[in-house]
């Protein structure tokens, strides 16, 4: 199949794949099977992370609000404010206070989670307050989690860096945790790390960054990621799998054929038993594979670790010949010792 050829829409994929397979085309039973076995080879090709799956967003930080004062008992959650706004719009349309902010309150270094869409004067803690009764106490309700695109897939730096101008380092979640116990702290943002909430409303992941330290200000992030988004519709939908019959891969239509090689070979492998030809499509899957690599640059920006091994090869052809150590000359021969000036 030439890179003309190749199938661009999900109803040419199912007719390449039926006529490999040898099997009938237009079977509305045999296209549910043929869309998950070209689903799956379509996932298998993404893994390695391609240019097309890159993208570009921007986080930007809250800054920390502490106008008024607030009241909290000791082992109580209501925490009342005076002079607070706290369901009031900042300047980037963030409110003042939201579920799942964090807040410390009076000179105590404990961070306690707002739980809960909070009034202009009333909010409630997550868990109970352990300090001391407080009265018109000082409080700051600051965000040091933020929420990653929903088709988010990694991070294109990892591991090294978490935004463009690699000025914040990305670190593993249980470092930071270990660094940033608590994350009382507010300064601009030197560390970051990708953290897993447990599922919401659905079984899909909630990916989010942790800033450490807590951001001090407003700030724009921008950084770059891998998008689970697989496919686009004849509208411009992204999503992670074909499904109707226009949906058409986002990689480029000279790799797409990789796609029914890798398909035909899973669809010989498991269901026809066939080992012969399951070999020979992956053969061909794997020549595309192999010519996406070269295309993109793929594994030439890897670090290498290179051993310094000329001088020691040398040496160890000629271990008497430089300096070193030797026999001492004198009667005890067998003892080694290092030659003057050496």
């Amino acid at each position: 199949m030439a890179a003309a050829d190749a199938p661009q829409t999900l109803s040419e994929f199912r007719t390449a794949f039926a006529e490999g397979a040898k099997e009938v085309t237009g079977n509305s039973t045999l296209n549910t099977i043929f869309d998950r076995f070209l689903n799956t080879a379509m996932a298998d090709f993404e893994q390695e992370h391609w240019p097309w799956q890159e993208r570009r967003a921007v986080i930007l930080t809250k800054t920390p609000y502490t106008t008024g004062t607030v009241a909290v008992s000791n082992g109580g959650t209501a925490v009342t404010g005076t002079s607070t706004a706290w369901a009031t719009a900042d300047a980037f349309g963030q409110n003042n206070a939201r579920d799942l902010d964090k807040i410390t309150i009076g000179s105590v270094r404990d961070v306690y989670v707002i739980s809960g869409t909070p009034t202009a004067l009333a909010l409630t803690l997550a868990s109970r307050f352990t300090g001391s009764n407080v009265s018109a106490g000082t409080y700051a309700v600051f965000q040091d989690e933020y929420s990653l695109e929903a088709d988010f897939d990694g991070f294109v730096d990892a591991p090294r860096f978490f935004d463009e101008a690699r000025t914040i380092t990305l670190i593993g979640p249980q470092e930071i945790y270990r660094k940033f116990a608590r994350n009382a702290t507010r300064r601009k943002p030197a560390f970051a790390g990708l953290i897993q909430l447990g599922p919401g409303a659905t079984v899909a992941g909630r990916p989010r960054v942790l800033l450490a330290p807590a951001p001090d200000a407003a700030y724009t992030i921008p950084y770059r990621y891998w998008s689970r988004n697989r496919a686009v519709s004849t509208t411009g939908t992204q999503a992670q799998n074909l499904t109707a019959t226009g949906d058409e891969p986002i990689m480029p239509v000279k790799y797409r054929s990789g796609i029914v090689w890798r398909a035909l070979e899973l669809w010989f492998a498991t269901r026809q038993k066939n080992p012969g030809l399951a070999a020979d499509f992956k053969g061909r899957y794997i020549e595309v594979l192999a010519r996406a690599r070269q295309d993109t640059g793929k594994g030439q920006d890897r670090m290498r670790l290179v051993p310094a091994i000329a001088g020691y090869a040398s040496r160890a052809r000629f271990p008497y010949s430089r300096g070193g150590r030797g026999s001492d000359g004198g009667t005890e021969w067998d003892q080694l010792l290092d030659r003057t000036g050496d």
